[in-house]
Order: C-alpha cells, then structure tokens, then sequence
C-alpha cells in the first residue's frame, strides 16, 4: 500500500467518532506500531485535527471535520447494493475497496441516514463466485490496468486447450459471466474470453502500446456495429 493511501485511510477510520487505539490501527493496515506513530505524528503536524497519544488512542476532532455527506433514500439503496454486487461479483481486490467505501459514507452520514443503510433489502448472493476466479479477475484487471502482456491458459467452447497471448483491454460482466475484452497476438484480432473458462493467468512483464485498429474504443465500435 502507498504511504498516501494508508494516511488516508487513518483519517478515515479516526472519522468514525470512535477512540483508535495505535495497536488497531496497526492491525487494520497490517503495519508495525511505529508505523502508526510516526503516520499520526505527520498528519498532525501538517495541520489534520487529530487529538491523543501514543499508548492512549486517537480520534479526530469533529468539530473541524467536512459536513456529512447527503444522500436521499434511493442514493443509499444504490451506494449499498453496488457495494453488495462487487462484493458478490467482483475480484477481492476490489471486494475490499467496496467494502471500505461503504464505511467511509457510512462514516460521515448524519446517524439518521445511516439508520438507512440496514434498511436496504437488495442483495446479491456471491457464494456461486469460487476464490479462483476472483483471484483471475484480480490479475487480469491489473494486467488491463498496466497494459501488461497475459499468458492465458484458455479452454475453448469445445473443450479443446489453448494458449494465447493477449493484450488485456477491459472486463465485462453480463450477469453471472465475466469475459475479458482483448486484442489476441495468435488472431491478430479482437478476441473475447470467458475468465471461468481461463485455466491460468500470468501477467508477464512486458508492457504492450495500444496501436490505431486494436485499441479498446476500436473494439467497443466493433461491437456496436455488429449488433446493429
């Protein structure tokens, strides 16, 4: 994790009202105790109201904290069902991240609103989503992210083995199925792959530049005009 995003997220947990002790807060970002320290010493000497000490615990001082966040009931079933999908649906990574998104509105939402938020009867089961495709879809959204070459392991609709190296572009979910969106070295061509079919992913690192004919807005057009 950055520096910077752990020093965010330490304000965001001292947010929540609630005492955080440094052996907590250690806990919850998996860093040592002096870590912390120093983290919280650094927040507080570049001017972020944070009161205690060491030994004792910290918070941050609610009178200097931005106004709550606003939201209508409709905006909450939407913020904590998307939140339920990616966590149903999603990779762990970003199961995580929507997982601590949901606490930081929770966190600074007026104690009438918050009510609100069990009050959302939206669900989406996740126990149909295996460990290892959450772990492929990690991957192969980094690999995406980074424009990173991927070494896929694919089993084709027939059945039959193959590899392929391919330049990641985006994934797709349609609703029970994750397919990644790519440009495919063997094709010479847009190819899209069922990630549950993906026996294997291994993001090598060499780096790829989308060219003119093989990059993701070429692929969306490509798509629209065959389903006209």
């Amino acid at each position: 994790m950055r520096r910077a995003d752990r020093l965010f997220r330490i304000v965001q947990f001292l947010r929540g009202g609630r005492l955080q002790t440094a052996r907590s807060l250690a806990e919850k970002l998996q860093v040592s105790h002096r870590t912390i320290y120093r983290d919280v010493l650094d927040l507080q000497l570049s001017g972020m109201p944070i009161t205690g000490e060491a030994g004792v615990g910290y918070t941050l001082r609610r009178d200097l904290d931005i106004p709550p966040l606003m939201f209508d009931r409709e905006e909450i079933a939407a913020l904590v069902l998307g939140a339920r999908m990616v966590e149903a649906w999603g990779g762990t990574e970003l199961t995580e991240a929507a997982n601590r998104a949901l606490r930081k509105i929770e966190a600074v939402l007026p104690a009438s609103l918050r009510e609100k938020i069990d009050d959302v009867l939206l669900y989406a089961p996740g126990f149909k989503t295996p460990p290892d495709l959450r772990r492929k879809l990690d991957t192969l959204h980094s690999a995406a992210q980074q424009r990173r070459v991927v070494l896929l392991a694919y089993s084709r609709e027939d059945g039959q083995p193959s590899v392929r190296r391919v330049h990641p572009l985006a994934l797709y979910f349609w609703g029970g199925t994750w397919t990644l969106a790519a440009w495919c070295e063997l094709r010479t061509d847009f190819r899209s792959f069922r990630v549950d079919r993906v026996e294997h992913a291994d993001c090598l690192d060499e780096p790829f530049t989308p060219m003119a004919g093989q990059t993701l807005a070429d692929f969306l057009r490509r798509v629209r005009s065959q389903g006209r």
